[in-house]
């Protein structure tokens, strides 16, 4: 793995946060489901090329957070931009933003009667116009990237589940996104899978993709991130570079957090 260039996908990170507007723009979100208050004034700015981590305990509001920013839960306040575009009502809007935004869940959401190649084609060719030709000669470069080239024809039943999830993170990939959304992908595998999908995860973060990425893995924050952002019942609390958050962690929520998620490791 290239220290070189994770430290300069880093540096043109920084560089476009200075210079453009941002790929991903939360401003005051807020989301409920009936009474509960799920995100409570949310705010965060992700630059182009910039690799984001999220981290917090269960139901902090992580993955819902993430689910908003294209459209799988619907805020009710506030404003998301997505690549230039503000989230709302109108589905043309809506279809150019997922156009753009790949979308890797825990639970893989391949589907079965379809094969490996056949899950990977199938967005590109309806939705991207492409010819099956281009759209299969780019899944295979992908899954070759991905390092299961030989699982093409078969079926997702038929592999393991890292590397149903190696699937799923080509399948996103061919759809040619700007950014990347990761909702904890590694927290259904067993621990042996967990190394081969995060080293995919490492690879694609030195390509220069916006990644936003929801996980435990506090090792691979360490690695990749140029920020963590940490949440705590619907808010952000802390934002900052890994050295920052892990080394000199600034409220007692995020010191709590460390000691029992540390532990575990």
């Amino acid at each position: 793995m290239s220290q070189t260039a994770l430290a300069e996908g880093a540096a043109v990170a920084s560089a476009a946060q200075a210079d453009a507007p941002p790929a991903i723009l939360l401003d005051r979100v807020n989301k409920w489901f009936g009474t509960l208050h799920v995100l409570r004034d949310v705010s965060l700015a992700v630059a182009p090329r910039e690799r984001v981590v999220v981290c917090g305990p269960s139901g902090s509001g992580k993955s819902t957070m993430i689910r908003c920013i294209n459209r799988l839960e619907q805020h009710q306040e506030g404003r998301i931009v997505v690549d230039g575009i503000e989230l709302s009502d109108d589905l043309r809007a809506l279809d150019a933003i997922r156009r753009e935004v790949g979308m890797v869940f825990q639970s893989f959401n391949l589907f079965p009667h379809l094969t490996v190649l056949e899950n990977c084609t199938l967005a590109p060719i309806w939705v991207r116009r492409m010819p099956r030709k281009e759209a299969e000669d780019l899944a295979m470069e992908l899954l070759t990237r991905v390092k299961i080239p030989e699982q093409a024809l078969k079926y997702p039943g038929q592999l393991s589940g890292g590397q149903q999830q190696r699937v799923a993170i080509a399948r996103a990939l061919c759809m040619r996104p700007k950014i990347m959304l990761f909702d904890e992908p590694t927290s259904a595998l067993d621990p042996e899978m967990i190394k081969e999908v995060l080293d995919v995860m490492v690879e694609l973060a030195e390509t220069g993709m916006t990644m936003m990425v929801v996980t435990h893995e506090m090792g691979f924050a360490r690695q990749v991130a140029d920020r963590v952002v940490f949440m705590d019942r619907g808010e952000i609390v802390e934002v900052g570079t890994p050295e920052e958050v892990f080394n000199d962690p600034k409220t007692d929520r995020l010191k709590l957090f460390l000691s029992q998620i540390l532990r575990g490791h």
